[in-house]
């Protein structure tokens, strides 16, 4: 808290800032900084930095700059303790604990890593780190209430070193406690970050470190359902109601040391070739502790193994890669090499009845290529390939390519193929447990292979989108209702087709998003809803004499029954559901809100769940998991230009 009151004291005066659309026209324009004194009378120039003098990027991304404008998205952003739009996923009842996946994507930091599903959701890839290049330092705030005693925090200050270099330093701290007996979620991430480009532009250098803990309290869900739904107001608080699980919490440690360089040899555009080479180092640890086993898992001592309560699995990954890059203004080729040592393993030897080994390890091979292509100014082509083997783990392809134009003017279309053949997720792989029906370590499995197919079309009509996705997933990997690992013996087949558009009379608007879903082939193994879809109805207008400017509306989200999968605290990953299965969704879930800006400066107040305020809470977000009941829920975003 002293480093906030500090970096607001220190920086605590603005520079004017031009609201600026988040479209894709949001990227630096030649002319940004304005001379307010020539120098006319003396030598002495003035300048006043305006908004297009605060850029980020991320490595492989166009400039964009520091996003101002109060576009009704952002009511899905900053209301949610990740800062993302997580349509298509349900939340737990306390911040910080993740989601229940509603609709089908790949995730591909899962792949030769340990990553548990319900951990992914906080989780920042090398893709995802931002560099800035800022006129003045610079320092934003993020904050978040949290449910009962906590908040959520994320603070960004950043500051240009001359023209060449540029750091940064990140900071994310989440503390909630929730409604529920042994719910608590405490998270936190640091990220420091650079970036440096030569006068001459022939050596550019990216680096950073990042580590990211996310700790929550394992509760099982509810002992005893029928007292939640009954409504006796003796279970009003939720703290009275028993849960399964008592003494459980699990932890996820995500660490990396990130460092890119470019150089150029030749100055002459005739030869617009680079050298780049890249290395990292990532470290994931998952530890599922308990005090002492939970009788929730077993019965009779004899389903125990002589092995720790507390169990830890990790994985390395330490990557190299050298590349030569033609590095044309629309064109770009790169082809390169890299050499990977990855290891998973487990902190406590298995039981030695099991005859386990503690490590797997091993030394990959493989070859990197991307192209990037704009033709005419109309169609963009984004393509990249990945190819790698190794002893252990199997081959790993691949494969993502995606081609926008503009067939129109401001009509675009998206297309994409994407391919992928790896190895299922490393937590998939391996578990050690004092518990004998949870220890499991998988050889030679099946690599899992999804295809996907889709795209979408942008109109200019009503700002509307319509998209389509087709996944086949071959050996598609799972946990059955014993939360052993199993593949499929057939593919599965997943549709979807959905679409989101703004309908707007003067200043209240209507922006509902959709989404139809279908699986054919092994329907059982991945039960999802056929629906899901969110309603937003708004109103916007400046107030207080264009000093500010609000909105305030109603957001429902609803998703179609459906038998979902469990929660399975030991592995942090949703299993088949068991006999006692039960259907959730079909229930409304409102929020009603008032959002402010002043500034740069964003209020968001939302009255979170409204519905449970007049009718029971009989909504879930897993089996045993009910949905959180009403709450207010605050965010600020606060961007300090100094």
């Amino acid at each position: 808290m002293r480093f906030i009151l500090f970096c607001i004291f220190l920086f605590n005066y603005h520079v004017s800032a031009q609201v600026v659309n988040k479209t894709d026209s949001n990227r630096v324009k030649p002319g940004d900084t304005l001379v307010i004194d020539s120098g006319f009378k003396d030598s002495l120039k003035i300048f006043k930095p305006t908004i297009y003098d605060y850029t980020y990027r991320t490595q492989f991304s166009e400039k964009k700059i520091f996003d101002t404008a109060f576009t009704h998205d952002k009511t899905f952003v900053f209301s949610q303790y990740n800062n993302r739009d997580n349509f298509g996923k349900i939340q737990f009842a306390n911040v910080g604990s993740g989601f229940n996946p509603l609709v089908f994507e790949v995730d591909t930091e899962q792949n030769l890593s340990l990553l548990p599903t319900n951990k992914s959701y906080f989780i920042k890839g090398i893709k995802a780190v931002n560099y800035y290049d800022v006129k003045t330092p610079t320092t934003a705030f993020i904050y978040h209430n949290s449910v009962r005693n906590g908040a959520v925090l994320q603070s960004t200050y950043t500051q240009n070193i001359g023209k060449e270099f540029n750091f940064a330093i990140e900071y994310t701290g989440l503390r909630s406690q929730g409604h529920y007996l042994n719910s608590l979620a405490a998270n936190n991430e640091v990220l420091f970050s650079g970036h440096y480009k030569s006068k001459g532009g022939k050596y550019e250098a990216f680096a950073h470190y990042i580590h990211q803990n996310m700790n929550n309290q394992e509760n099982g869900g509810i002992a005893d359902l029928d007292l939640f739904l009954n409504g006796n107001s003796d279970f009003n608080n939720r703290e009275n109601l028993l849960v399964n699980l008592n003494a459980s919490n699990s932890q996820y440690a995500y660490r990396r040391y990130y460092f890119s360089q470019e150089f150029k040899p030749f100055s002459s555009d005739k030869f617009p070739f680079k050298i780049r080479h890249t290395v990292f180092h990532q470290g994931n640890k998952y530890f599922y502790n308990q005090s002492s086993p939970e009788r929730y898992y077993y019965t009779d001592p004899l389903e125990l193994y002589d092995y720790p309560a507390s169990s830890k699995k990790y994985s390395k990954n330490l990557s190299n890669t050298i590349s030569v890059l033609f590095d044309k203004e629309n064109f770009k080729l790169d082809a390169g090499v890299r050499h990977q040592i990855i290891k998973l393993g487990v902190g406590s030897p298995f039981p030695a009845v099991l005859n386990l080994p503690q490590e797997r390890s091993e030394n990959r091979i493989g070859a990197v290529g991307n192209l990037v292509m704009n033709l005419w100014g109309k169609v963009a082509l984004n393509s990249n390939l990945e190819f790698s083997s190794g002893n252990e783990f199997g081959s790993f392809i691949r494969s993502q390519n995606r081609v926008r134009f503009e067939p129109i003017p401001d009509y675009f279309v998206n297309a994409k193929v994407n391919f992928q053949s790896a190895s299922p997720g490393f937590n998939w792989l391996l578990n050690p447990s004092v518990y004998k029906k949870f220890n499991y370590n998988v050889i030679d499995p099946k690599n899992q292979t999804i295809t996907e197919i889709g795209g979408d079309v942008n109109l200019k009509w009503f700002k509307s989108s319509v998209f389509a996705n087709y996944f086949r997933i071959d050996n598609y990997a799972y946990f059955d209702a014993q939360a052993l690992p199993l593949q499929s013996s057939s593919a599965m087949n997943i549709s979807q087709i959905g679409g989101e558009a703004t309908f707007s009379y003067g200043q209240f608007h209507l922006n509902p998003k959709l989404l139809f879903q279908s699986t054919i082939g092994n329907k059982d193994l991945l039960p999802m809803p056929n629906f899901v879809g969110r309603a937003h109805i708004f109103y916007q207008t400046k107030a207080f004499k264009n000093a500010a400017e609000i909105q305030t509306g109603v957001k429902v989200y609803y998703f179609s029954k459906f038998a979902s999968r469990e929660f399975f605290p030991v592995l942090n990953e949703f299993v088949l559901p068991n006999q006692n299965a039960y259907t959730i969704g079909g229930q409304p879930i409102a929020d009603l809100y008032f959002n402010l800006k002043v500034k740069r400066m964003f209020f968001f107040i939302e009255a979170q769940h409204l519905n449970t305020t007049f009718m029971k809470n009989k909504s879930f977000t897993a089996p045993y998991y009910p949905l959180y009941d009403f709450r207010l829920n605050l965010g600020i975003v606060w961007y300090l230009f100094s």
